[in-house]
């Protein structure tokens, strides 16, 4: 028996637990999480928790435990048309955030331009508005953070799109008009935010003929209120 040679250990398998996690691990993880949003499998309020653990977590161990409960994305059948009616792509969805900042003034977001994943909207002591209805979609989840201290956040949105949001009025009013597209692939725009003696308000945009006759009719009724 030769006794130079000694069987070899086998390499055990790499660790999770330790090894750090990527840039491109957590862009992973949080594509996954945006379309469990996206397709109602979290609520607006645990999609914003998963994703502050997402860009918190230092190794790839503490990522998967975040989307566990949750299947992979599935991409496109083989030979399938990739073609949508809304201009996706192709700009990744975990691209910087646009920010909108409005102290004692006021910020306007609207016409043709391209939406990316995140918005941030501030308004202190002013207006910031952002109005979606000409915009382009980059992807099909948009997540606006919306806050107003004294001041007010209005969001307009085409009414072809679902919206949600999760938000809390302190001394102020937050409300998100919910909506619910027929189309499974229209873009989903979610708002998050609070309100502190201001205003956060989404919904949807009517066309100018439904808006003056909704007028109308107020002021019809408020005559006669009136007698």
């Amino acid at each position: 028996m030769d006794l130079e040679k000694q069987p070899q250990q086998p390499t055990a398998p790499a660790d999770t637990d330790v090894i750090r996690a990527s840039d491109a691990d957590r862009d992973r993880i949080a594509d996954i999480l945006r379309e469990a949003l996206a397709e109602g499998r979290l609520t607006a309020d645990e999609h914003a928790e998963r994703i502050d653990s997402v860009y918190r977590a230092k190794t790839v161990g503490e990522l998967e435990p975040l989307v566990r409960d949750l299947p992979a994305p599935a991409g496109p059948a083989p030979g399938t048309a990739t073609a949508s009616p809304y201009a996706y792509g192709p700009e990744p969805a975990s691209g910087p955030a646009e920010n909108l900042v409005a102290i004692f003034s006021s910020s306007t977001r609207r016409g043709r331009w391209r939406v990316g994943a995140r918005t941030n909207a501030f308004s202190l002591f002013g207006s910031v508005e952002i109005d979606l209805t000409e915009a382009l979609f980059g992807q099909r989840l948009t997540v606006i953070n919306a806050t107003s201290v004294f001041g007010s956040v209005d969001i307009r949105v085409p009414e072809n799109i679902s919206m949600r949001g999760s938000g809390t009025g302190i001394f102020g009013s937050f409300e998100v008009r919910t909506l619910e597209s027929a189309d499974p692939e229209a873009p989903v725009v979610v708002v998050n935010g609070y309100a502190v003696f201001g205003s956060v308000e989404a919904k949807p945009k009517r066309g100018k003929f439904i808006a003056d006759l909704q007028d109308r009719v107020r002021k019809h009724l408020g005559k006669h209120l009136d007698h």
